[in-house]
């Protein structure tokens, strides 16, 4: 009989899951795993935890709302922590799997820990591996290579707008024929166990959410059918105070929770029985630039992470530590940078607006390696995705996909987003 094992990763759900789906439908018996990594937790070369406490705070709940939806489709989730090299093919001989069903990853560190898993089961399982973390699928873009996608945006979207369809969802699977599978029971680490210290999120946080696909849909209907702030979202969404003035979406997007091609459904719903608007639109846009970072990962690998960019530009990149450690601490000449940097401090989080200017100050105006920046956010980031938060930092460097190379007059932002100064007030309040 066919033993089947799904690793999840950065897919933490069951709805519109193609790894999980296509698990189920070829499976006699089938577990789930998940481990947290400890090169997760690790210091990197820019001297920040690669996770800290508010990304992992959200994943843990992320992966124990998992837990609970996986319980009623009779699959155990096993949860270590350790690496999945040596924790999966364990899991593998114990429970004589066959076959590993996993999301498909490009960008440099998640390609290793594959490749490890890979070579650590000596081919004693076939490794199904499927891209799913798109809007539009490889497989349905105008681009005969990923060599072809274009360098600048607008034209990424309006091809893909014009030639590439959008999948539908694929069904939740069927609850599985119970199994009677032994010792089963293993536990979420604890924060202190990966190494952190736990931080109580400010009280003025913007993001006040738990993560996992509960909490993803229930944030959909409350956005969008309750209180219909997506007929506004165009409108609000360069807010910096409060839950509302964005889908705020993007955390249980970075971890899987819930899919882009759920939200684009969802959104159509939406025009199609409440309203259809630029506002509506809006949103679908910014679902296609996070697609577009991932397909600018997919074309040029490992440059996202060096410092001359897609574009192999030089720079006089400076590694001062005294602006490096004002700009963390929100104590640079601007209070608009400063605000923006205490409340990711506090929370993780952090309006599109704010990372624009602060990372726009940190490269452009002090001209410090833009890595040491995009690495401290990846850190902090409850909502930190690889190619969104690398490809940004690459853009607003000027080594990225933004053919004006510009540079955000800081004052001028801010006299225009916080005219009244009220976000400002708001986080330097206490300083």
């Amino acid at each position: 009989m066919k033993h089947s094992l799904v690793w999840f990763t950065n897919n933490i759900r069951v709805k519109d899951n193609t790894v999980l789906h296509n698990a189920c439908e070829e499976a006699g018996k089938i577990i789930a795993v998940y481990c947290f990594d400890p090169s997760h937790f690790e210091q990197t070369e820019y001297g920040f935890k690669k996770t800290g406490v508010f990304r992992t705070r959200f994943l843990m709940e992320s992966i124990k709302d998992l837990s609970e939806n996986l319980k009623t489709l009779n699959i155990p989730l096993f949860i270590y922590s350790g690496k999945p090299e040596e924790n999966i093919p364990r899991l593998c001989k114990r429970y004589t799997i066959t076959d590993i069903y996993v999301q498909k990853e490009w960008t440099r560190d998640e390609v290793s820990v594959q490749n490890k898993v890979a070579d650590a089961l000596e081919g004693k399982c076939y490794l199904h591996q499927v891209f799913d973390q798109f809007l539009f699928h490889p497989d349905a873009i105008p681009y005969e290579s990923f060599k072809e996608i274009p360098e600048v945006f607008t034209t990424f979207r309006k091809q893909c707008e014009k030639h590439a369809s959008i999948h539908k969802p694929v069904s939740v699977p069927k609850s599985q024929p119970i199994s009677n599978w032994e010792n089963t029971n293993t536990n979420l680490p604890s924060i202190d166990e990966l190494g952190l210290k736990n931080i109580e999120t400010d009280s003025r946080t913007a993001f006040p959410f738990s993560g996992g696909e509960t909490a993803a849909w229930q944030r959909v209907q409350d956005y969008f059918w309750e209180s219909r702030h997506l007929s506004k979202y165009k409108h609000t969404r360069n807010g910096l105070i409060g839950k509302d003035y964005s889908s705020k979406l993007s955390a249980w997007l970075a971890n899987g929770n819930i899919s882009a091609r759920s939200v684009y459904h969802e959104v159509k719903k939406y025009e199609a029985e409440i309203e259809k608007n630029q506002d509506t639109y809006w949103l679908v846009f910014e679902l296609i630039w996070r697609d577009y970072f991932k397909y600018v990962s997919l074309k040029h690998g490992a440059k996202l992470f060096k410092i001359g960019g897609i574009l192999d530009k030089t720079y006089s990149w400076k590694r001062d530590e005294e602006t490096i450690s004002n700009w963390i601490e929100g104590n640079t000449k601007y209070d608009f940078v400063n605000a923006n940097m205490k409340e990711l401090a506090a929370t993780g989080f952090m309006s599109n607006r704010g990372r624009q200017n602060v990372a726009s100050y940190f490269a452009k105006e002090m001209q410090q390696d833009w890595r040491v920046g995009a690495s401290y956010f990846e850190s902090l980031l409850i909502d930190y995705d690889v190619h969104s938060n690398w490809g940004n930092w690459m853009y607003n460097a000027g080594v990225g996909n933004d053919p004006r190379d510009r540079k955000f007059n800081i004052e001028s932002q801010s006299n225009r987003y916080d005219p009244d100064n009220k976000y400002t007030r708001l986080w330097l309040k206490n300083t």
